[in-house]
């Protein structure tokens, strides 16, 4: 199931920067309760980051829509800050980063 819900996660872009939020390292956690509850800690690129409601709103709402899950939780955090070492290696291709 955490597969499923990454493979989704990959396709949702936050708007400023052309790479998906999992590969952006935003994702922190992923959990999936035997309840079919889905809990998603994530955090942006910024506190300030103008698109965090509609970000996170967007997460719950795809991954609420994958087969098996019932609901979806999206916590937003804060800490640990995100900074760019927490990008994988195709995202830093991207940004010409690497």
């Amino acid at each position: 199931m955490k597969k499923k819900i990454i493979e989704v996660l990959k396709k949702i872009y936050d708007p400023e920067i052309p790479v998906n939020i999992y590969d952006l390292g935003l994702i922190y956690e992923i959990e999936v309760e035997p309840s079919g509850t889905a809990v998603i800690t994530m955090t942006l690129t910024s506190p300030n980051c103008p698109v965090a409601q509609s970000l996170s709103d967007e997460v719950k709402e795809k991954v609420e829509k994958i087969e098996g899950i019932g609901s979806a939780f999206v916590e937003l955090v804060w800490e640990p800050p995100w900074d760019p070492y927490k990008m994988s290696e195709s995202a830093k291709i991207v940004l010409n980063m690497i």
